[in-house]
């Protein structure tokens, strides 16, 4: 049985039916009814209070191929597997645009790689305009570090991968955060210096995960007294071009836009014996 794969533009609508407030002015998908579904089982109704959002770049399910044990890792974690597809043109800007405001690009205005700012009401307007505080962890000059400029947040450019993870960490113990949004992208400039799988790239995709792993160990510790989530949400995948002789995306090939975005979804343990 074919599995149904979502957009990614329903990221949000998702996570802002988990939180509670309403879905952005322009958002056109529906929230993922499995984890819906899900969310309200585990949670008995109750709301999310915090969520960690790990984005590394580039980490699609043509990695399958030569680095099935990330895969095996990262389902070992999470309580449930979503395959997603990425929106087309996959380039990372057009990508994160969708997922962030839950519209097509057609609607949200990135079609290229570009990287203006995102005019129309995203995730983080509607959380920070409900009293939820956001914060953005990604390498400088980045199309997440970019695109979603001049809003109420708190934006954290860092000089590499590693700061991120750094920063991160930092957040998520000192807890004053809802919602942290934390990118990677080694992976991605792998790839485009030599091919999707590289020994170079895939060591690059194996690093994003212990990134991962890292953070998630630090969630569960800091965290237990909310309700939270941790999502591993990659924006699209990548394919080799043979006529460049290196990794590109942006198409519509399977390769490009096939993920699985894996959702980790736990209970306050303190309220566990609350009624």
């Amino acid at each position: 049985m074919i599995p149904v794969r979502y957009s990614i533009a329903a990221i949000t609508p998702t996570l802002c039916a988990l939180f509670g407030v309403r879905n952005p002015s322009a958002c056109t998908e529906i929230a993922i009814p499995e984890i819906l579904s899900f969310g309200n089982r585990k949670l008995r109704g109750k709301l999310l209070e915090k969520c960690l959002i790990f984005a590394p770049d580039a980490i699609g399910e043509h990695l399958l191929s030569v680095n099935p044990l990330l895969f095996s890792r990262l389902n070992q974690l999470a309580d449930r597997q979503i395959p997603m597809l990425s929106v087309v043109p996959s380039f990372t800007p057009v990508c994160f645009a969708s997922m962030f405001t839950g519209a097509d690009p057609d609607i949200h205005g990135i079609r290229k790689y570009e990287k203006p700012v995102v005019q129309i009401e995203t995730l983080f307007d509607v959380l920070a305009e409900a009293g939820k505080r956001v914060a953005i962890v990604s390498v400088q000059d980045s199309s997440i570090a970019t695109i979603f400029q001049q809003r109420d947040l708190d934006y954290y450019p860092t000089e590499n991968d590693l700061q991120v993870i750094i920063r991160s960490e930092t957040l998520i113990k000192a807890g004053k955060h809802d919602l942290i949004l934390s990118y990677q992208q080694e992976y991605d400039d792998e790839l485009h210096h030599s091919d999707p799988y590289s020994q170079a790239a895939v060591q690059a995709s194996n690093n994003h995960l212990e990134a991962f792993l890292r953070l998630h160990r630090c969630v569960r510790r800091a965290w237990q007294k909310y309700h939270h989530l941790i999502l591993f949400s990659p924006d699209h995948g990548a394919h080799y071009d043979a006529l460049l002789g290196r990794g590109m995306h942006g198409t519509d090939r399977p390769e490009d836009i096939e993920i699985t975005h894996f959702y980790t979804l736990k209970k306050a343990r303190w309220k566990l014996w609350q009624k």
